[in-house]
């Protein structure tokens, strides 16, 4: 019998993906099946991105590119770094990933291991929790509640933090809660870590373009006090509605930045050159069509909060961030990944329970609005008729 390592008895899934195959499934068989579960924006690529791929074909792009990407690209998000945060890093600093996930990857078995402490946002992408446990570290949830309006709370996360304690994972704005932590919130974390040398931070800003109703996304990079164990997460997946292209970069400090080139070199090896000259042309390019998604996002955040909110024994915190909403759906009486499956089944609709975001995402469910206006309104009539029949 084969024998495998103890590290894949514990990794987990991302169960949007198993929803996805459930509800790709029951279309092929004729049935009528809204997706609000996978975080997908359902925008094309814009134009002039697509374009500068296709350019770099043509133009014999076809190599080999850099472990740690291509200078040109690494430059490009070094200016948009400067033009969002105000903040100069210099490409040296910067990797080009096949992917948000493998920042994730990275730093979590960078500092991961039987012993040491993880702390990681919960609810929150059940990635974290997956890489953290198959590393043999501790998970140690960070509670993210919705009575806080979806913030995490710098007193309840330094008060978490042990002489184990290896790396702290933020996420802000948040998936699956789309809440937003405010700077003030950020600036108490930021003057607590400075007692906690030892502990590195990794903050996930995949969503900083995605806030609303005057909120502004605060990046971690703006604290010199802790930019040397800093890793920021970031890529062209949501911005851009680049899922596919898998284009992910991070920004490390000098002292780690060596240990992910290396990861590079034995794991992905580097990433393909014409996406990253799509990367170059997303970030150097108009932004008129990120602008309009993220006007349409909004559009679409109202709707889904008003439709949930007139649903019998569910409620839903108005979203700050990001493309989901998780509303409360605990007055139901369902398990909330019982809902999930007994929605999509019978009513149509793709939602993920929120177990499957952690220990604390019980009573919840996830919804992404990545999706039309009319999808979003057929969904709620159809959870309407569902919960009411």
């Amino acid at each position: 019998m084969l024998r495998t390592i103890s590290g894949f008895d514990r990794i987990g899934e991302e169960n949007a993906f198993a929803v996805l195959a459930r509800a790709t499934a029951l279309a092929s068989q004729g049935k009528d099946i809204i997706n609000l579960g996978i975080g997908q924006p359902d925008f094309r690529t814009p134009d002039h991105i697509v374009e500068a791929a296709i350019k770099a074909l043509k133009d014999g792009h076809h190599g080999y590119t850099p472990a740690t990407g291509l200078l040109a690209t690494r430059e490009a998000v070094a200016r948009r770094t400067l033009t969002t945060t105000g903040v100069e890093v210099s490409p040296d600093n910067v990797i080009i990933v096949p992917g948000g996930k493998v920042t994730m990857f990275a730093a979590i078995m960078i500092f991961g291991e039987p012993g040491a402490e993880i702390l990681y946002p919960d609810p929150g992408f059940p990635i974290y929790r997956s890489m953290i446990e198959f590393t043999g570290a501790t998970p140690v949830p960070v509670p993210i509640r919705e009575e806080n309006s979806f913030a995490f709370s710098a007193e309840e996360t330094l008060a978490l933090i042990t002489p184990k304690t290896r790396l702290l994972i933020l996420n802000s704005p948040a998936n699956p809660t789309g809440g937003v932590t405010p700077k003030s919130e950020i600036e108490k974390l930021v003057k607590g870590l400075e007692a906690h040398p030892h502990v590195a931070i990794m903050s996930d800003e995949i969503y900083d373009v995605m806030t609303y109703d005057g909120e502004e996304h605060c990046s971690l990079l703006t604290f010199p006090s802790i930019r040397d164990r800093l890793i920021v997460l970031n890529g062209w997946s949501k911005a851009w509605a680049m899922t596919g292209w898998r284009m992910g970069w991070s920004i490390w400090p000098d002292s780690l930045y060596d240990k992910v080139r290396k990861l590079a070199v034995n794991c992905w090896s580097c990433v393909n050159a014409p996406s990253q000259y799509a990367g170059i042309a997303a970030i150097d390019g108009p932004q008129d069509d990120v602008e309009k998604m993220c006007r349409a996002f909004d559009s679409r955040r109202r709707i889904v909060v008003d439709g949930l909110n007139s649903l019998p024994g569910i409620s839903c915190a108005t979203p700050k961030g990001a493309f989901y909403a998780f509303p409360n759906i605990k007055v139901t009486g369902w398990p909330a990944k019982q809902l999930a499956a007994a929605l999509l089944d019978e009513a149509g609709v793709a939602l993920i329970g929120g177990p499957d975001f952690g220990i604390l995402g019980e009573g919840y469910i996830r919804l992404s609005y990545a999706n039309s206006e009319e999808n979003i309104v057929r969904a709620i009539e159809r959870i309407e008729r569902f919960l009411t029949k």
